[in-house]
């Protein structure tokens, strides 16, 4: 059993960093938007964006990537959002 067991005595503390919160990757998929916006265009990921940055719930949650808008299917006029945070 010791051979699977490291030692104190062989951990070098020159590579050792300082504490770091852990990073992680999470999505978030939004379901049953209007494709079409009230004037009649379609859904933006900018809009998408601005409404993210409204809501409280978000304020320290940082966006990895754009939303991605895909359609619910080729007929449908409901989007689902993709959101990488």
């Amino acid at each position: 059993m010791e051979n699977y067991i490291k030692k104190s005595t062989n951990v070098n503390t020159n590579e050792i960093s300082s504490p770091q919160l852990p990073q992680s990757k999470l999505y978030l998929k939004i379901l049953g938007i209007p494709f079409l916006t009230n004037n009649g265009t379609p859904i933006a990921r900018n809009q998408i964006e601005e409404v993210i940055k409204r809501i409280h719930l978000f304020n320290n949650i940082m966006l990895v990537s754009s939303p991605r808008i895909i359609k619910a299917s080729p007929k449908s006029d409901m989007v689902v959002i993709w959101i990488d945070i």
